[in-house]
């Protein structure tokens, strides 16, 4: 089943952007209807985060997130085979000369990237601008795991750690030059989190972003990506380093982090990955939420 479902990917990366884009969003309304547990995590999440909405609005954004998200999954072939030339078509960046800019001058730099539902297209392409290292979780299904591993290397000399190979490994592949693709935005569990909120709930958040840009005096850089509509691809938007940054209180760090992605988020909330039970970890003595 997993091969043809790579096979399907295959097939479908031939289409215009503005044909499979329309097909990714009917496949994710059908996630929507069908995959029931995760709809519910979905409500779930968008409930604690957004309850100034009704419950017919929340239901509408959720049905958004799972087209965005649909999309995401059947564009996912583009990330693996489209050719160089059109992945530069369609993923546009804005703000690379900042961090060409910051490797000139020898600076380590970590690119601060939230989970979006663009993710993986921005991560590849932007694999074609040099040498990076990014944190790769292996997934269960053997099939999928090799090709996410190809979409994620196949262009440049790509280092993809895994989280047991520990903070050093990470830290010497930035001073040797690689920018860190770093994604530290979902529920790691209570081992190395603290509670800081995020819309306003307490939230078990890593704190590796303060300590990885202290131990490598790296610069931290904003990394957002944006699916455009209509098949319009994606802008992948690499903002200002952040001024302060490392301070010497890390959960006031660990909060900015929080506080600055919410803000992102409010931006497009449909493009936030909220299939993930991000408030799994409770603080002692609070029941659990899912």
């Amino acid at each position: 089943m997993s091969r043809l479902a790579i096979g399907l990917f295959w097939l479908l990366h031939w289409l215009p952007l503005t044909v499979l884009s329309r097909i990714g969003e009917a496949f994710g309304l059908l996630l929507y209807v069908f995959v029931v547990p995760r709809r519910k995590v979905v409500l779930i999440n968008l409930r604690l985060c957004f309850p100034e909405l009704s419950e017919a609005e929340r239901r509408a954004l959720a049905r958004r997130h799972f087209a965005a998200n649909g999309r995401s999954v059947l564009e996912r072939g583009l990330a693996w085979w489209a050719g160089p030339a059109r992945l530069r078509r369609l993923v546009r960046i804005e703000g690379l000369d900042r961090l060409q800019a910051l490797k000139a001058a020898g600076t380590p730099v970590i690119l601060l990237t939230p989970h979006f539902v663009g993710l993986d297209m921005a991560g590849t392409r932007l694999s074609m601008e040099g040498d990076f290292v990014s944190v790769y979780a292996p997934q269960k299904n053997k099939v999928f795991d090799r090709w996410l591993h190809h979409g994620r290397s196949r262009f440049n000399d790509q280092l993809l750690l895994a989280r047991t190979d520990g903070v050093r490994a990470t830290v010497k592949a930035m001073k040797s030059g690689r920018p860190l693709y770093y994604l530290p935005d979902l529920d790691y569990g209570r081992k190395e989190s603290i509670f800081v909120p995020f819309f306003g709930v307490q939230t078990a958040t890593i704190t590796g972003l303060p300590r990885l840009a202290r131990l490598a005096g790296a610069a931290v850089m904003p990394s957002v990506v944006r699916m455009l509509p209509g098949g319009g691809g994606y802008v992948l938007e690499l903002g200002e380093p952040w001024a302060g940054y490392p301070s010497d209180d890390v959960e006031a760090d660990t909060r900015r982090m929080n506080a600055w992605l919410e803000g992102v988020v409010r931006t497009m909330p449909e493009q936030y990955y909220w299939v993930h039970r991000r408030f799994k970890t409770r603080p002692e003595g609070e029941p659990r939420i899912y």
